[in-house]
């Protein structure tokens, strides 16, 4: 999601300084996961939860380049119509967009009709077809060692960027990606169960199960 922290200014800054909040179902969730209803959801049941598979994970990174500097409850309401037009985030589909295609999609109110943004999907999508691995193997290679931080209480204890978010940005960037810095890079870490920024008395926290990954590289 786009980080934690776009959600809390979504619902007042207010919100930054508490803890989990009780919904009215009786849940204690992380403050900006209550509501509306499309956040409930999205925290319960997808943010923090692993990403595995290439086109899911170009999908994340995809949705957090395009929230940039917006709500990410605008995200949320318009992904179906992002995913019918960006042929559901599949790589070699989206690679093979041309310039046509960037002006059709910049037609369509249904998604954010910013020409930068969808130009870097594009290119982004070629980046990862340019890998010399799998783009999962090149992402979790960053999660960090569990435990290596601690876990947050309130939402002043959740980050905006870390050691591992800013080495990702580098070597995604230094890939050919675009629309990847640290800040963007930690909230793909977040939504992709890298890193659990769940709070501690959150109900969804320590149900992320954790995937394959290798020690990142910090270098």
């Amino acid at each position: 999601m786009g980080a934690a922290t776009s959600q809390a200014a979504d619902r007042g800054n207010f919100l930054t300084t508490l803890g989990a909040v009780r919904g009215d179902d009786g849940r204690w969730r992380c403050p900006w996961g209550d509501a509306p209803a499309d956040y409930r959801d999205y925290h319960d049941s997808e943010w923090g939860r692993p990403v595995r598979d290439d086109r899911g994970l170009f999908e994340r990174l995809s949705l957090e380049a395009f929230q940039s500097g917006l709500s990410w409850l605008t995200i949320l309401r318009k992904r179906a119509r992002f995913r019918e037009v960006f042929t559901g985030f599949d790589p070699v589909a989206v690679a093979a967009f041309t310039e046509d295609d960037v002006d059709r999609l910049l037609d369509d109110p249904g998604i954010v009709r910013n020409r930068a943004k969808v130009a870097a999907t594009v290119t982004n999508a070629r980046a990862v077809l340019a890998l010399d691995r799998s783009f999962a193997e090149v992402l979790w290679q960053y999660a960090p060692e569990p435990g290596r931080h601690s876990v947050p209480v309130t939402s002043l204890d959740v980050p905006a960027t870390t050691a591992e978010s800013t080495a990702l940005a580098r070597e995604l960037r230094r890939r050919g990606f675009r629309f990847v810095g640290p800040t963007t890079a930690y909230a793909l870490m977040q939504a992709t169960g890298m890193v659990d920024d769940h709070l501690r008395d959150c109900h969804v926290r320590g149900l992320c199960l954790r995937p394959f990954r290798s020690s990142p590289l910090l270098q």
